[in-house]
C-alpha cells in the first residue's frame, strides 16, 4: 500500500519477517508462511499499511510448486506449449489488512490456501502486480489479462529471460508513452528438472 519510502519499508519488513520464518520453520508450507507472517505484521501496523504477496515453494527434485496467495494477481502456467491464466482458487486478503482473529469469521474463499502443481521440464510460471495488468494509455484503456495472454503465447519461448523483456516490450508498444502509475514487477521461473 502507498508509494515512496514508507511502502519500501513496510514491504521489506515483509520479506525479512517471511525469510526469517521460512528459515527457522522449513516444514512450514506457504499457507503458514502467510497465516505467521500476517500476524506478526498486525502486532505494530500503526500505519495501516498492507502488501500482497505471491509465495511459493519449489521442490527442485520432482517439480512439484505449492504455493499461497495474500491479495496477489492469477498465476499464469506454460505447459504443452501455451500459457494460461489459473483460475484463483481462494481471495486471500493481503497480509495485515486482517487481524489472526478475524479469519475466524471469513468464509473458505477468503482465507489463505497452498495450491499445489505438478511441473514437469519445460514448464514456467509467470506472476506480476497489478501494474502489468492495469497499465494503461493515455485514453485510460488497461493493458487486461487478455493482452497479457496474448503477449506471453506471443514471447519467443518461456525461457524467462527472454519473455520477461518480451512482455514488458508489450506493455510499453501498448501505453504508447503514457506515464506508469504503478510499479510493474514480474517474475518468470521455467523448471528445468533434475539433470
Amino acid at each position: 500500500s502507498g508509494k515512496g519510502v514508507p511502502a519500501a519499508l513496510f514491504m521489506m519488513t515483509v520479506r525479512t519477517i517471511l525469510k526469517t520464518k521460512a528459515q527457522s520453520n522449513p516444514t512450514l508450507s506457504p499457507q503458514e508462511l502467510l497465516m505467521e507472517a500476517n500476524a506478526t505484521l498486525c502486532e505494530n501496523n500503526t500505519g495501516g499499511m498492507f502488501v500482497t504477496v505471491w509465495l511459493g515453494i519449489l521442490k527442485i527434485s520432482t517439480g512439484e510448486l505449492v504455493y499461497a496467495d495474500a491479495g496477489h494477481e492469477k498465476l499464469l502456467l506454460y505447459q504443452n506449449g501455451m500459457w494460461r491464466l489459473l483460475p484463483k482458487e481462494t481471495i486471500g486478503p493481503a497480509l495485515a489488512m486482517w487481524a489472526p482473529e478475524d479469519f475466524a469469521y471469513m468464509t473458505e474463499e477468503y482465507r489463505y490456501r497452498d495450491i499445489t502443481i505438478q511441473l514437469s521440464p519445460g514448464d514456467a510460471i509467470f506472476q506480476y502486480t497489478d501494474g502489468v495488468t492495469e497499465a494503461m494509455t493515455a485514453g485510460r484503456e488497461l493493458f487486461g489479462e487478455d493482452r497479457l495472454l496474448s503477449a506471453m503465447n506471443s514471447a519467443p519461448s518461456a525461457r524467462p529471460e527472454e519473455l520477461l523483456p518480451h512482455v514488458r516490450a508489450k506493455i510499453n508498444e501498448f501505453v504508447k508513452g503514457a506515464p506508469q502509475f504503478d510499479d510493474i514487477t514480474m517474475l518468470g521461473l521455467q523448471y528445468k528438472g533434475t539433470e
